[in-house]
C-alpha cells in the first residue's frame, strides 16, 4: 500500500502554524494505513488515492488551524464526521484537546473508535443526529470548537452547530467554492442563533481546489427551541 507523504504534510502544517511532532505523522500514517483498508469493504469515504487523501483529508482537516488555534484542553465536536475528518485529523495534531465525534451512521463511529484504539488515542464517540445531541444537556453549550465539513448547507449547518458551542466559543464551517453565496444565505441563521461573523478564509489546495473556512463567534446563548427537528430545518431554513 503506498504511504502518504508525512514530510509534505508536515510542511502544509507548519504553513497553518502548526507543529506536528513524529509521533502525529507516525500516527496519521498508521491511520491512513486501517483507513484504505477497511474501505475495501466498508465505504467510509470516496477518496482513495494516496495523493487525493493526502490534500482532500489531511492537509484541508488540518487548514482549520489557520483560522483558529484551540484553547489548550479545550473541548471540541466534530459534527458530521464520517471517515474522521476533520475530528480525527485535528485530534492526531493536538491529542490534548477533549474531542467528541458525532455521526448518525454507527459503523463509521465503530471504524474510528477501533483505530483510535489502535493509535493509543480515545475520543468520546457518540451516534446521534446533531439536532437530537445538541437538544441534549450533555452536549448542549459544553465545547470551545465545533467544526463540521461537508455536512448541510450553511444556513442549516449553523442550526445544527451553533447550539453546542458555549458562549465565547467558536464554529467553524469548513467549505468550497460556494461559501460566501451559502454565507449570504446563513446570516439570519447566525444571528437568530446567537452567532457573528468573525472571519472567512479563503485557501487552495492541490487536488481539493478551492476551500473556505468561516469562523463563527457564538456571542449569546441560542433559544432553547433550536436546533428544530431535521425535517423542518430542511424545509423551512432560518
Amino acid at each position: 500500500m503506498p504511504i502518504i507523504d508525512t514530510e509534505l504534510l508536515k510542511e502544509y502544517a507548519e504553513n497553518f502554524g502548526l507543529q506536528l511532532d513524529a509521533l502525529s505523522l507516525e500516527r496519521i500514517k498508521d491511520y491512513t494505513k486501517l483507513l484504505l483498508e477497511v474501505n475495501k469493504s466498508l465505504n467510509l469515504t470516496a477518496v482513495t488515492e494516496i495523493e487525493e487523501v493526502l490534500y482532500k483529508h489531511w492537509v484541508d482537516s488540518l487548514s482549520l488551524f489557520s483560522v483558529i488555534d484551540p484553547p489548550q484542553g479545550g473541548k471540541l465536536i466534530d459534527v458530521g464526521t464520517g471517515g474522521g475528518f476533520p475530528g480525527v485529523a485535528v485530534f492526531i495534531a493536538r491529542p490534548d484537546l477533549s474531542v467528541t465525534l458525532l455521526d448518525s451512521t454507527k459503523k463509521k463511529l465503530t471504524f474510528i473508535e477501533s483505530s483510535l484504539e489502535q493509535l493509543g488515542l480515545k475520543a468520546q464517540i457518540v451516534h446521534a443526529r446533531a439536532e437530537e445531541a445538541a437538544g441534549n444537556a450533555c452536549y448542549r453549550e459544553k465545547y470551545d470548537l465545533a467544526v463540521a465539513r461537508a455536512v448541510a448547507p450553511l444556513n442549516r449547518l449553523t442550526e445544527y452547530c451553533l447550539p453546542f458551542v458555549r458562549p465565547g466559543g467558536h464554529f467553524v464551517a469548513m467549505k468550497g467554492a460556494n461559501a460566501k453565496a451559502e454565507l449570504g444565505e446563513a446570516n439570519t441563521a447566525i444571528r437568530i442563533l446567537g452567532g457573528s461573523l468573525k472571519e472567512i478564509k479563503n485557501l487552495n489546495l492541490p487536488l481539493a481546489g478551492e476551500r473556505n473556512l468561516i469562523l463563527i463567534e457564538h456571542s449569546a446563548p441560542a433559544p432553547a427551541k433550536y436546533p428544530r427537528a431535521s425535517g423542518i430545518i430542511s424545509k423551512k431554513p432560518l
